[in-house]
């Protein structure tokens, strides 16, 4: 599933932007979440990892520009924007598209396709472990959740589980927006979770994973999201 953030201060541009991106995504039959924001700090305050950002550059506050150099390198932004003169200012964050407002169905599904087209080539993402002289190279999308103790982070997988010596927050800078920190002592990839129970995640391999209080809310949102694409 596609995380995808609109970010436009305009809240009628907002609106038709975000209808136009829903559109989109029914044709080429992509399940995804929109988030909306309406101005750059908004944007920066959430924890997840967007594949896709549709950003105006002119905001109040932070701008545009300013806002995609403080996002993760792992979001895929498209510029849009009434002013023609920052385009050159757009390859400074290696911006997919810089689309000109008023935005036409075709030009905005063309960046998109391109967009997206990127995400799911970064689908197949690695992570290199390294102990003992030895490496082991993960598929990201093959851990299940990943969980810290005594100053070491276990990673789950359904063929087996690594431990090495480091941080949370360290490992969680190396994945994408499928994993939600769930408590702060686990980070868990959405796409594995099978149900909630008790304060507690169900992942598909049988194992439970605690979900802190003050994110329980999240996490359910997140979940029906996830589960409301799979209903039949």
């Amino acid at each position: 599933m596609f995380l995808i953030a609109i970010c436009e201060d305009e809240t009628y541009l907002l609106e038709e932007l975000r209808k136009k991106a829903e559109e989109y995504l029914k044709t080429r039959h992509y399940p995804a979440e929109i988030r909306t924001f309406t101005s750059g700090e908004d944007l920066l305050k959430e924890q997840r990892s967007f594949d896709l950002i549709l950003l105006d550059l002119v905001l109040p506050g932070i701008n545009g520009l300013e806002t995609a150099k403080r996002l993760s390198r792992k979001s895929r932004i498209i510029f849009i924007t009434s002013y023609r003169e920052y385009a050159v200012d757009a390859f400074e964050v290696e911006a997919v598209h810089y689309l000109l407002k008023p935005v036409t169905d075709e030009r905005l599904y063309q960046a998109m396709d391109r967009a997206l087209k990127q995400s799911k080539q970064a689908d197949d993402r690695t992570l290199a472990l390294i102990k003992s002289g030895s490496t082991h190279i993960l598929p990201i999308r093959d851990i299940l959740y990943c969980e810290v103790f005594d100053h070491r982070v276990c990673i789950h997988t359904a063929q087996g589980n690594y431990e090495y010596s480091g941080t949370l927050d360290m490992l969680e800078g190396k994945l994408d927006g499928r994993f939600f920190r769930c408590h702060r002592s686990y980070l868990i990839n959405m796409s594995h979770v099978v149900g909630q129970e008790k304060g507690t995640a169900l992942v598909s391999n049988g194992n439970r994973v605690l979900i802190s209080r003050r994110k329980q809310a999240e996490f359910m949102q997140r979940l029906l999201h996830n589960l409301k694409n799979e209903v039949i």
